[in-house]
């Protein structure tokens, strides 16, 4: 088997960050949420995976490599504009070959893995097996109609009166018959070849077509707010680590991870929280579920439920809390006294907050 993992979407939701960093980028738990989705793909037994890509190839590359620092091995492909899911498959048709696939957007966090769901597929070989997930508005997505045996029965794209609250999201598996369904369905109304067309091309052809409920966590990450509650899902796991420098007048509270090279100076850290390698937290109060990515500094602020990306910097700022902090942004206070912030700050961008 192997993997096609697609990163080629433009993250419009995610603006102002996805203007300087693709979306699937974005760090969970100081970790790019790409590296989280291989990691699920390598643990099913899969390492010969195709990203596809689109104009952000280069910075994609060059955080994921040839793959073989997480154990895979990965081929890029090129997609030349996002004509839909099912146009990605006619992107790979040379790299999949004639094997069996799974197909995974880039941008979903599911903590809890695809392993059993892998499973059912290598035991019963559908010719699609649609993973799926309960919401409680179905209208926002493409929906299972399933019966009693599994088997799905229709697949309808953002119904207004759905019929079933099992939602699609975005991880599929297919055996080589998926081609000929690609081959033989015409572009949709908004002009892109439809991945759930071509599903129902196979239930319509009478192709045994599955679908597999997952019940953890899950998190389509295209929003700062879904990004902030992934963030906290992920450190609710953290396991307390001290590898850089704690001074004698600071406090770590519960779990906590320190990275080589950083500094915590006269502050108190309140885990789960994550300090990446190389930052500096001094005279500062770092709540829970904060994530504070590398060469960082942090001086006489209070942030909480937060995440603060690569390079970030702030100063004299307390009541931060439920923000993202770009990659080398920086934000500063004009007076001390600082009341309750919420703060969505791109990329090397500087911010002065008002008391």
């Amino acid at each position: 088997m192997k993997a096609l993992v697609l990163s080629g979407g433009s993250g419009t939701r995610l603006r102002p960050f996805t203007y300087s960093m693709p979306k699937q980028l974005i760090p969970i738990a100081n970790r790019p949420v790409l590296e989280h989705v291989l990691e699920n793909i390598r643990e099913i037994g899969v390492t010969e995976i195709g990203v596809i890509v689109g104009e952000r190839r280069p910075e994609i590359e060059a955080v994921l490599g040839d793959g073989s620092r997480l154990g895979v091995r990965i081929t890029y492909l090129h997609q030349e504009q996002p004509l839909g899911l099912a146009h990605t498959v006619t992107v790979a048709r040379e790299f999949l070959g004639d094997e069996d696939f799974v197909m995974y957007l880039g941008d979903n966090m599911l903590p809890n893995g695809i392993a059993e769901i892998a499973e059912e597929f290598r035991a019963g070989r559908p010719a699609a097996q649609v993973v799926v997930h309960k919401v409680d508005d179905p209208r926002a997505f493409g929906v299972a109609e399933v019966g009693p045996d599994g088997a799905v029965q229709r697949l309808v794209e953002k119904p207004q009166q759905p019929r079933s609250d099992l939602a699609l999201i975005g991880v599929y598996f297919f055996t080589p018959e998926i081609h000929l369904a690609v081959d033989s369905i015409e572009p949709s109304p908004r002009g892109e070849l439809e991945i759930t067309d071509a599903i129902q091309w196979l239930v319509t052809a009478g192709a045994p077509v599955r679908a597999s409920e997952y019940r953890g966590y899950w998190k389509d990450t295209g929003r700062v707010d879904d990004v902030l509650d992934c963030n906290r899902e992920l450190l609710e796991g953290l396991r307390r680590s001290v590898a850089g420098e704690v001074d004698a007048d600071s406090e770590l509270i519960g779990e906590v991870l320190v990275e080589p090279g950083a500094k915590v100076i006269r502050s108190r850290i309140e885990g789960p929280a994550v300090v990446g390698a190389g930052s500096v937290v001094e005279d500062s109060h770092i709540g829970p579920h904060t994530s504070i990515g590398k060469d960082c500094v942090l001086r006489d602020t209070h942030v909480s439920y937060s995440i603060a990306l690569d390079g970030a910097s702030v100063r004299g700022v307390t009541g931060i809390h439920g923000s993202l902090i770009g990659r080398s942004a920086a934000v500063t206070s004009v007076h001390s006294a600082m009341r309750h912030h919420r703060l969505v700050v791109g990329d090397h961008t500087q911010v002065e907050v008002a008391a």
